[in-house]
This record gives structure tokens, C-alpha cells and sequence, in this order.
């Protein structure tokens, strides 16, 4: 049975809110709110609550709800390494297939452990190739320059059977102390057959947005080509990039990996399937999914919110012509489950469970119920636990910082062009928790930000 919405206390936003809409003028129609404590049966305040709205990474939440309640915290993903051929003298006479599972988390600490597991087997050299094998995700084709015309960006990345380290290349940037000197990049974890080619130089702008210059592109023959200016006073960053489609980026690290290990390879490393008579040689277990929440929620990561709708697709039957592939069973299996906990599902999109979508909608009402949901759920303190805390850290962690509601608030935030939004827990002033959803679709949204901080401050005010 879907929950009925029951009517509000409260339909009207609290002056502070209103004041601050004003202000970024923006108009109380572009905005829904849903609050109610956890021990109430009805919202406090509820203000087009029945409209959908595109969420942002807000969507984030209801991907963590379904992989919750359908897989449960403890889950986790096996990788495995097997072989179609013996070994004599320390050479492998056949290839070496690396399996993946769907891993969102699969690093490249976790692959150089196993392939140095895999030498301390005696392996020294293959004879064949090695093979990777991310076949367990049946998935569409994905153009990262697709949202927004910046494919380099890692949170463009798409989903990958065989996802290795998050298809990330880390770029640490130590600025020179003059203008106009070569600012020093090391790259990590390096990738077989890619060339940096550093031209980002240090400057003597202020330390504000500092990665606003910084540009980087691919060009023939896999060269990095890196661009832009790094203030002086920013000291080290950590900026990074994703040169190249998941598999690719996935065979350049394992060969990097490999001869990092010692390993000798005669072959080369290519996708392709594991035979059904190879031998299992090693296994390795993922963290479980409440660590891999936290990370994705903490942070805000696109790739592992896309990994996990694309994990509940491939649990999900073929059976819908509408959802042909992993990612649109995964949205599929998202809606269902929502639907079996008992929410109402009118007018929810998802696309990839990331919220880096132009189409994702959901309405503030569906959302409120579903945190209220969580609450109850046994997973409850590894869901909460993985959402940001305003003032202190995560995406939210600049957000109420001279606030007495500091620290009060596990709120996950989501920002696109004309988007902003916050879900989430506030405790307040008295030791009361509520659920509090704020979605802005406008195109002046991304001054909203005062205006959710005004709600998070009246709702810890105990003013509800």
C-alpha cells in the first residue's frame, strides 16, 4: 500500500527562508520543502511537496535506499584471478583472466595487492595474455562528453564490470613559489602508454577557485596534455582526470601494476571472457557496500552511484523491453523498490542514480518519506553515517560553519546549473531529529544556498 502524504502543519516557508529567496530572487513556486521529525506522523512543513524536481546528487540517496534494503550493508564484490593454462618454472603457460564483479571500490592498492599475491604464487612470467573480463555488466554506450562537453572530468565516467580505480588518474600539483614557474605534476597511479605533457605554470592570483584555469585534454599517441595556471598561494592540490575509457584506463594500470611487481608479461592485456574451465587462482573481497555509501555519499561520486544502479540491474531479471541493459534495469529495480517500501513513485526519474542528469526528477514528499523510511530500517546508522556533516565535513562541510546548528545536520547536498538541493537529518536544539528535503530548480539555484541554511537553522531552532 503507498503511503498517503498527510497534510502539513505548515505550508508556508519560515520568514528567514523567504527572505533569503527574495533576495537571490528566486520565487517561492521554484522551490519544494518537506520537513518531519522522526517521531511524528506528519510533516511540519510541507511546500510543494507533490512537485517533481530534478534532485541533483541528491538522487544519490534513494540509489543508497534500494542498495540498503535489496543488498543489505555487509555486501560485498569478488574479484577474481584465474587461469586456462599450468604453470611450470614460474612461467604461465596460457593467459591470466582478471574477473570483475561490478566492484565500485576496486583501487589500484587492491589490484597491485593482488597481483603481488599472484607472484608470491610463484608466477613470474605469462606466456599468454592477460585478460580482462568485465562481461558481469551488460551496459549501453556511454559518452562522458555527453552532460556537459567535458569527457576528461572523472565525474563523467561511466560504469565498467571491470571499474578500476574509479577510472581516476590522481594528479598531485606543487606550484613553484614565482609566477611563471613550472608548476611540478606527479601522476598517480601512472598508466602504461600515457604521456603527461605538464604545461600548467604557477601564477600569482589568490587562492580562490583554484582549479578555474586548469584545462586538460587527450591527444593522438594517449598524450595528457595538461594546461592552465595554479596560484602560488593554493600550496600542493590534488586535481585528476580521466584520459581514457574505463577498460582501456583498466589495461594501462595492470600493466603498470604488473611490472611494478616484477611480473613479466609476453602477451598483451586485452578485454575479452573468461572460459568456463578456467581455474580460480585468487579472490578478493571488496570493502562491504556501507563503507563504499560513505565514500560515494561523503563525496558525492558520480562513478560509484552509477556502479551501484548498474549492480542492481545486473540482479535484476531481463525482463522489461523498456530496460534492455544494466543501468536502465538498475533505474527499473530503483523505482520497484521504492514502490515495495510502500512510496508513491509518480513522476520519479532516474537515468544513472547519480543525479548528474538533466532529466532525473523526484518529488521533495517521495524523498521525505523515504529518509523517514530509513529511520526505521536496521541499516539505519550506516545510512545516516554516510551523509555529510554541515560544518565539519563531506561536500557539506563549508555549509552552517559559524551556525550554532553546526555539526547538527548529516545533510547530502547536490548542485548542477539551475539545481540545488539538500536532504538529510538535523538535530535540534531540544535533541529532536527531523528529516528535512529543500530542492531549488531555477536558474538562479545556485544562490539558494543561504536560503537551505536558513531552513537547516530553523529547523534546529526547534521551530517546527
Amino acid at each position: 500500500m503507498l503511503l498517503a502524504l498527510p497534510a502539513a502543519a505548515h505550508d508556508a516557508l519560515p520568514p528567514a527562508v523567504q527572505l533569503a529567496l527574495a533576495s537571490a530572487q528566486i520565487p517561492d513556486s521554484a522551490v519544494s520543502v518537506w520537513v518531519q521529525p522522526v517521531d511524528a506522523a506528519a510533516p511540519s512543513l510541507r511546500h510543494n511537496a507533490d512537485t517533481e524536481m530534478n534532485p541533483a546528487s541528491v538522487m544519490k540517496l534513494v540509489t543508497a535506499f534500494v542498495a540498503f534494503d535489496q543488498l543489505g550493508p555487509a555486501h560485498t564484490w569478488s574479484t577474481r584471478i584465474a587461469s586456462d593454462a599450468g604453470m611450470s618454472q614460474g612461467v604461465l603457460s596460457g593467459n591470466l583472466y582478471i574477473v570483475g564483479s561490478g566492484d565500485p571500490a576496486l583501487d589500484k592498492d587492491r589490484i597491485g595487492k593482488l597481483l603481488r599475491r599472484l607472484r608470491g604464487l610463484g608466477i613470474d612470467r605469462i606466456a599468454g595474455d592477460i585478460v580482462l573480463d568485465g562481461s558481469v555488466l551488460q551496459l549501453p554506450p556511454h559518452d562522458p562528453d555527453a552532460f556537459d562537453g567535458r569527457g576528461l572530468r572523472p565525474y563523467n565516467s561511466g560504469p565498467h564490470g571491470l571499474l578500476m580505480h574509479y577510472n581516476t588518474l590522481e594528479l598531485a600539483l606543487f606550484p613553484g613559489r614565482q609566477p611563471n614557474q613550472a608548476v611540478t605534476v606527479l601522476a598517480e597511479p601512472p598508466l602504461a602508454g600515457v604521456v603527461v605533457d605538464n604545461r600548467i605554470v604557477t601564477s600569482a592570483a589568490g587562492c580562490d577557485v583554484w582549479y578555474r584555469d586548469l584545462e586538460a585534454r587527450i591527444e593522438p599517441g594517449r598524450r595528457l596534455v595538461l594546461s592552465g595556471s595554479l596560484p602560488a598561494a593554493c600550496g600542493p592540490r590534488t586535481w585528476s582526470a580521466a584520459p581514457l575509457p574505463p577498460a582501456e584506463f583498466g589495461a594501462a594500470m595492470v600493466a603498470t601494476l604488473w611490472a611494478e611487481a616484477g611480473g613479466r608479461l609476453d602477451g598483451q592485456i586485452r578485454s575479452g571472457l573468461m572460459p568456463p574451465d578456467a581455474q580460480v587462482l585468487l579472490t578478493h573481497e571488496s570493502p562491504p557496500l556501507a563503507d563504499i555509501v560513505r565514500d560515494m555519499n561523503k563525496w558525492s561520486s558520480n562513478v560509484i552511484a552509477r556502479q551501484l544502479l548498474a549492480s542492481l540491474g545486473a540482479r535484476s531479471p531481463a525482463e522489461a523491453p523498456e530496460a534492455p541493459d544494466a543501468v536502465a534495469r538498475g533505474a527499473h529495480a530503483a523505482a520497484e523498490g521504492l514502490a515495495a517500501a510502500g512510496l508513491s513513485v509518480d513522476g520519479l526519474v532516474i537515468e544513472n542514480g547519480a543525479g548528474l542528469s538533466r532529466i532525473e526528477r523526484i518529488r521533495a514528499g517521495t524523498l521525505g518519506q523515504m529518509l523517514m523510511l530509513a529511520w526505521q530500517r536496521p541499516w539505519m546508522p550506516e545510512y545516516i553515517s554516510a551523509l555529510p556533516v554541515a560544518g565539519l565535513d563531506g561536500t557539506a562541510r563549508r555549509r552552517l560553519r559559524n551556525s550554532p546548528a553546526s555539526g547538527q545536520a548529516h545533510i547530502k547536498t547536490g548542485t548542477l546549473n539551475g539545481v540545488r538541493a539538500i536532504a538529510g537529518y538535523v538535530l535540534d536544539r531540544n535533541s529532536r531529529r527531523h528529516v528535512v528535503v529543500m530542492m531549488v530548480n531555477h536558474p538562479e539555484a545556485g544562490a539558494s544556498a543561504s536560503a537551505q541554511d536558513a531552513l537547516l537553522e530553523w529547523v534546529w531552532s526547534a521551530q517546527p
